[in-house]
């Protein structure tokens, strides 16, 4: 029986079985110019930018300097983009991440340079500290059942609060150990920073889980229909926990490559991190797997922003050209979700018509 005719039974993942009538009804236009467009759309919109830049701007743009720059910057909104992306798949969003990375990242100097901390041993209780913070958020949202944005919020501005009075309000600088700073300094192949593997080897993982193994495909059956997802007997609860644990795990990864690469405690530079994750989460919600958040729509739609900015930077505009161009990403990535979730539901809808149909048409055996 091919997969998208499959029932659901009391023992199915819901998730694999929507997946597998959605697939089942596009396959036939999956190579068609507008499934290619919708699928691969920010990719070859990437690669069109990095083509005309590399050609208005030859001896500046497509350079192994700049390559190495732009990786190594993107890095850190990369994971924050991987963290926040978890929670929104589970049908929530966690406005602290900007604040717990600046957090993490103060810890991460501070500790080394006020309190004497080895580097191993003071990335260890940056760490925690956002693993606590994302615990602290899933706990509120779950048991306390607090609004996400109330309770992500909230959190956020008390570790703001927390940043800046460990910090007093200051900037934390001193000498680092060459080993701590090898963290975002070490390149391979002399064009590929240390950070950047960080990410593929997380985003690699993630993919792996959210698209192959029931956790990732039952994470997403709990952001499309919390309701179901409860009646089909998904541990909700659990799931929606351990999404915004993820978030902070992730946030705190994200905060030690950050110390690495600024090399100072910044108290203030946690919250300017957080329109950019988001929108590389919900652009990346566009491509790939239009409708619904991705791992490598996500990453796809980090670079095209890294790309646009640092070629319209180069092309000689404004410092304040990044804050509009996020801003502006970020009001069209939204448009574009909403269209492609809305999109995604139709074919799912359809899908299931025509499966409902062909199951009463079909002769008693």
């Amino acid at each position: 029986m091919p997969e998208g005719n499959k029932r659901l039974g009391p023992d199915a993942d819901p998730a694999v079985v929507v997946d597998a009538d959605v697939t089942a009804q596009r396959s036939g236009s999956r190579w068609s110019l507008s499934g290619i467009l919708a699928n691969q759309g920010l990719l070859i919109l990437s690669v069109i930018l990095i083509a005309m830049f590399s050609l208005l701007l030859p001896n500046t743009f497509p350079t192994e300097f700049n390559i190495r720059s732009v990786l190594g910057t993107q890095s850190v909104t990369a994971l924050l983009a991987l963290g926040v992306m978890v929670p929104i798949a589970a049908g929530k969003y966690d406005l602290s991440i900007g604040y717990s990375l600046g957090l993490t990242e103060v810890l991460t100097i501070g500790l080394q340079l006020n309190n004497g901390f080895p580097w191993e041993v003071a990335v260890a209780v940056a760490f925690c500290v956002a693993l606590l913070v994302g615990l602290v958020n899933g706990l509120l949202v779950t048991f306390a059942k607090i609004d996400a944005f109330i309770a992500t919020l909230a959190v956020g501005t008390f570790v703001f609060g927390i940043t800046n009075w460990y910090s007093n309000g200051q900037q934390i600088a001193g000498v680092l150990p060459e080993s701590f700073t090898n963290i975002a300094n070490v390149s391979f192949f002399g064009v590929v920073p240390f950070p950047v593997v960080i990410v593929v080897v997380i985003a690699v993982i993630m993919y792996v889980i959210l698209e192959y193994l029931p956790p990732g495909r039952r994470l997403y059956a709990l952001g499309a229909n919390p309701r179901m997802a409860e009646l089909l007997g998904i541990p909700t609860r659990r799931y929606l926990l351990a999404s915004f644990v993820v978030s902070g795990a992730l946030v705190g990864v994200a905060g030690v490559v950050l110390a690495s690469q600024l090399q100072a405690g910044q108290p203030d530079i946690g919250p300017s991190y957080l329109l950019p994750a988001f929108v590389g989460a919900l652009l990346g919600a566009t491509s790939v797997k239009p409708g619904r958040v991705n791992v490598a729509g996500t990453i796809i739609a980090v670079v095209l922003v890294a790309v646009g900015v640092s070629g319209l930077q180069q092309l000689g505009s404004q410092f304040y050209v990044q804050a509009l161009f996020n801003g502006a990403t970020l009001a069209v990535a939204v448009g574009l979700a909403g269209w492609a979730s809305r999109r995604r539901e139709a074919s799912m809808r359809r899908a299931g018509s025509q499966t409902a149909a062909n199951t009463h048409a079909s002769p008693p055996a």
